[in-house]
């Protein structure tokens, strides 16, 4: 669902958290309106890297080996960082799965596995298809059928050198092969794919990390202008055929950086998509990002916060830097010098030796400041500005993993870092003054993609109750997504009837509008909107899924077996289909069709319940009880307050006849 959207989570930091960020840029340069660039335009096309390397070939050959230009690639040798060697096992204790990588014909395979005692119970092995991260903090692992693209259960941590679960599989919260990835994390994490605009995690191609115009926009404007020898001279005037980063103001530098480096809570406008940002616009354009606040602590926050950070820092707010003050994005972070950080620290705050560094007047405004600590201390970490005003920390959102705090600041003390949070609300970080509207979704956003926590409905029910009661698609599908969450399901039914103008409505209303009418079971009318939320995402497999399961309990059994075929075609691992064509072909007594189809579903997932007990009905029927509660009693294991398992372990035998 759309609620697993990201490679991170940031549950933790709904309780313990802060966020914010790092960099510097004091050089002065020409401003430039983002409506004069040329290649804002919607006439111009992406070229690809490879069309930019023809007359750029040195930025080339240092980008690619940044973090971006090494973002996402094919799973081979090279890209890999991982140690393959007898600690590459991981137990996850709380789903009692093991997980192991390993190599085959220069393949990479993840296998999942369960022990009873010395045997082995269950496996399944997926193919790797991508890996995710440049390996500074991370190799995350993608795995692909017939396009749809799922994160698997496994992650390599580069700086502690070890395999665990990935961000937001711990705990008991391991969705294994289940994490979608969307079109949301496809969009901070590589180029801009081409997708299947049915669905929202099948692709049609995938680039192989970060390029060019992700950071100057399209190419192709600027392409044939060279090619028809239109020439500028960059040393005097800005060539307005492709966005330079560098000419743009300080606003819209920073706006484009934190298009991925502000991971908050994304709530796109409406009509927009998460590839409709361009270099050189504002991100209202096209989204609204909340970050979360608190009382207390500021010095905890979640990985990708550095613009968030840089702008709490006092460097930020009393000088005109930018990311690209201190971070040339076209040179690895990893290979560029310390002496060229403290440098940019020592424009700003002038050297004087053995006593400190003072702050000139006429660069920041304020009180001058100086280095307290002697030299003596100072030389212990290289006399590196950064090591102290930036320390290193750990994440809320990523295990086993440490980034320089981008806040620049005094160093705190660990009494003030161990102060507890108390969250106190959300703040758009891209909009001055949010409506009651876009807050709403805010809040919901939050719960639905981050943490469940009821205050955050509450807050998002205060919003909602202040727009206006006049007839507006946006509020409507607002009002009826809070309704869902809430599990106010006839005040969905009731908000659902009210649509006048359906082609305002996207599919996940529709779906909210079918389940509200499932679980009220009226399952014609749920049939019917799950339909229309089809017809929108037609490769939505849960969308296609809850259709079926509507039919069939309305006895529709041929839309129903229609739906799950088609599920199992576009997806032959998509488990809850297959076990769904189970279920109608037991009730049209298929029974050994039946049997594959369970086994088949139980496969793929060892603890699906609904399987387990569809698999003991059909032995009851054959009368082998005994058997019959061997899948009871997985139930059980799995979620002893099953009511149906407790009342079928009551009534049955375990005697078979």
């Amino acid at each position: 669902m759309q609620r697993l959207k990201i490679l991170v989570t940031i549950t933790a930091v709904l309780t313990f958290a802060v966020f914010e960020f790092i960099g510097c840029n004091l050089s002065s340069r020409k401003e430039a309106t983002s409506l004069v660039y040329k290649n804002l335009s919607y006439t111009a096309r992406y070229e690809g890297m490879q069309k930019c390397r023809t007359c750029h070939a040195g930025i080339y050959e240092t980008f690619i080996q940044t973090g971006m230009g090494k973002s996402w690639d094919h799973a081979d040798t090279a890209k890999s960082s991982a140690k393959f060697d007898s600690h590459a096992f991981v137990y996850d204790k709380y789903k009692d799965f093991w997980y192991h990588p390993f190599w085959k014909n220069d393949s990479l395979y993840i296998k999942e596995f369960r022990l009873d005692g010395m045997d082995t119970v269950y496996q399944r092995t997926e193919k790797i298809s991508y890996i995710v991260g440049s390996g500074q903090h991370t190799n995350s692992h993608i795995w692909m059928e017939n396009g749809f693209l799922y994160q698997a259960p496994l992650t390599y941590y580069t700086q502690k050198e070890i395999w665990d679960v990935p961000p937001g599989f711990e705990e008991g919260m391991n969705t294994r092969w289940s994490r979608t990835v969307s079109v949301e994390c496809m969009n901070c994490h590589n180029m801009y794919p081409q997708v299947d605009a049915a669905s929202e995690n099948k692709f049609l191609s995938v680039k192989t990390g970060i390029e060019c115009e992700r950071c100057h926009g399209p190419g192709s404007i600027h392409v044939e202008e060279k090619m028809a020898g239109i020439v500028v001279d960059i040393s005097k005037e800005i060539d307005y055929s492709i966005v330079n980063p560098g000419k743009l103001s300080r606003d819209l530098q920073v706006e484009l950086c934190q298009r991925c480096h502000l991971q908050g809570i994304s709530v796109l406008n409406e009509g927009k998509t998460f590839f409709d940002f361009k270099p050189g616009m504002r991100l209202s354009e096209v989204e609204n990002v909340f970050m979360p606040r608190y009382e207390g602590n500021p010095d905890k926050f979640i990985m990708a916060s550095h613009a968030d950070r840089m702008k709490q820092s006092e460097c930020y707010r009393k000088s005109s830097m930018t990311c690209i003050t201190c971070h040339n994005p076209h040179v690895s972070v990893t290979v560029t010098p310390s002496k060229h950080f403290n440098d940019e620290c020592r424009s700003c705050h002038s050297s004087i030796h053995n006593a400190g560094f003072s702050m000139p007047q006429n660069r920041i405004k304020g009180e001058g400041s100086s280095c307290t600590l002697p030299m003596a201390e100072r030389l212990k970490e290289h006399d590196n500005c950064f090591k102290c005003h930036m320390p290193v920390s750990e994440t809320l959102d990523i295990p086993h993993v440490t980034v320089h705090d981008h806040r620049i600041q005094i160093p705190v003390s660990k009494e003030e870092q161990n102060a507890i949070l108390k969250f106190v609300g959300l703040e758009c970080m891209t909009t001055s003054a949010p409506s009651d509207l876009l807050m709403a979704q805010g809040y919901l956003q939050t719960y639905e993609a981050y943490s469940a926590q009821p205050f955050l409905l509450d807050s998002a029910a205060k919003y909602v109750d202040r727009i206006s009661a006049q007839y507006d698609p946006e509020a409507l599908k607002t009002r009826i997504r809070l309704s869902f969450l809430q599990k106010n399901y006839p005040s969905v039914i009731q908000l659902a009837q009210q649509i006048k103008s359906p082609h305002h409505f996207d599919g996940w209303t529709y779906y909210r509008a079918g389940e509200s009418y499932f679980q009220s079971s009226d399952y014609v009318n749920a049939q019917k909107y799950f339909s229309k939320a089809v017809e929108i995402d037609s490769l939505n497999l849960e969308f296609l899924n809850k259709k079926g399961s509507a039919a069939m309990a309305a006895n529709n059994l041929t839309v129903a077996l229609q739906c799950f075929r088609q599920c199992m075609e576009d997806n032959p691992k998509f488990a809850p289909a297959i076990n769904n064509l189970g279920y109608v072909s037991f009730s049209q007594g298929d029974l050994a069709y039946a049997n594959s189809l369970f086994d088949r579903a139980l496969a793929l997932d060892p603890d699906y319940e609904q399987a387990l007990m569809n698999k003991a009905a059909l032995l009851f029927s054959q009368q082998q009880n005994s058997e019959a509660r061997k899948f009871i009693d997985r139930v059980l294991k799995i979620n002893p307050q099953n009511e149906k398992a407790k009342t079928v372990m009551q009534h049955f035998p375990v005697k078979d006849h």
